[in-house]
């Protein structure tokens, strides 16, 4: 066996690792809808606590893993800038993606946030000339045709609003600046860097707007709590720190992709918990984004 087939192992093995956590990850994020719905304080609030409780396990993670010497720093202002910028855009995306719902349809607010992929292709083609084959395209269709089927059909997309299905639009855009930020950041930082980074961020970000449009900012049981930090250490630390990871190994565009399983799981766990039918069209849907993101990975 040659020096290239040696070397190559250990790079395949990392990416199949790298891809389970990415669809771990994504999971872990497909449970957010859920929590949101059942927490006890408005959207604004709810997105708030879900970065603001994260730091806790995201601080005691640092303090474990500290090691003199060995911890990535950013080198001086621009580091800083860069390092902060993805939690701005995840501020940006979560507000804009509360707004809509309540501006348009569900099925409206939640099929068009879930079109980030198609920005994160453009913009990595544009910004760095990232290639894109005929394969991934016909994959990133075939998934988003699935999403479609699984939102009930162009039929359930009629009773939208203008507004709302443009700050949906507005959601997508800056989902897709988070995550082709954090692909460019995972050359030089440590996933436990970034996350302390953009969580810090996106909490300071979201801490105004939540005291400004909220009539309360805290929940009144113990049940209320317990949606938040589900939220924050389930979907946010657990579910962005894998997404995080798997980012310095896999490319944006079809990392992106991926997190299309989100509203897959989210119908899944929509019809366990809640009781929300899931019917065959649903099924199907399910069915047909996981075979585009098969495709996709061939390409």
């Amino acid at each position: 066996m040659s020096d290239t087939t040696y070397a190559a192992a250990p790079a395949a093995a990392r990416n199949r690792l790298a891809l389970i956590a990415l669809l771990v990850g994504g999971a872990a994020i497909g449970g957010s809808p859920i929590f949101v719905r059942l927490s006890e304080v408005g959207p604004m609030a709810t997105a708030f606590w879900r970065v603001a409780l994260a730091l806790v396990p995201l601080f005691a993670w640092a303090r474990l893993a500290e090691q003199p010497g060995r911890s990535e720093r950013p080198a001086g202002i621009c580091d800083m800038l860069f390092l902060i910028l993805p939690g701005v855009f995840l501020a940006a995306d979560l507000a804009a993606w509360h707004l809509s719902l309540h501006m348009t349809s569900v099925a409206n607010a939640t099929l068009i946030a879930n079109l980030a992929p198609i920005f994160v292709t453009i913009g990595g083609w544009l910004a760095f000339r990232a290639r894109v084959s005929g394969i991934f395209v016909a994959g990133l269709a075939t998934a988003l045709i699935g999403i479609v089927v699984l939102k009930g059909g162009p039929a359930a997309l009629g009773d939208g609003h203008v507004g709302g299905d443009a700050t949906a639009i507005v959601a997508a855009i800056f989902y897709a600046g988070y995550i082709l930020a954090i692909g460019r950041l995972r050359s030089r930082f440590s996933t436990l860097t970034i996350m302390l980074w953009s969580t810090g961020s996106a909490a300071l970000c979201m801490l105004p707007l939540a005291l400004a449009f909220e009539p309360t900012l805290m929940p009144v049981t113990l049940f209320g709590w317990a949606m938040l930090l589900g939220l924050a250490l389930i979907s946010h630390a657990g579910g962005q720190a894998l997404i995080i990871y798997a980012l310095a190994y896999l490319p944006p565009a079809f990392s992106s992709l991926t997190l299309l399983l989100q509203p897959v799981v989210a119908a899944l766990l929509a019809w366990s918990i809640l009781g929300e039918s899931v019917g065959a069209m649903q099924a199907v849907g399910g069915a047909i984004v996981l075979a585009g993101i098969l495709i996709a990975r061939r390409g």
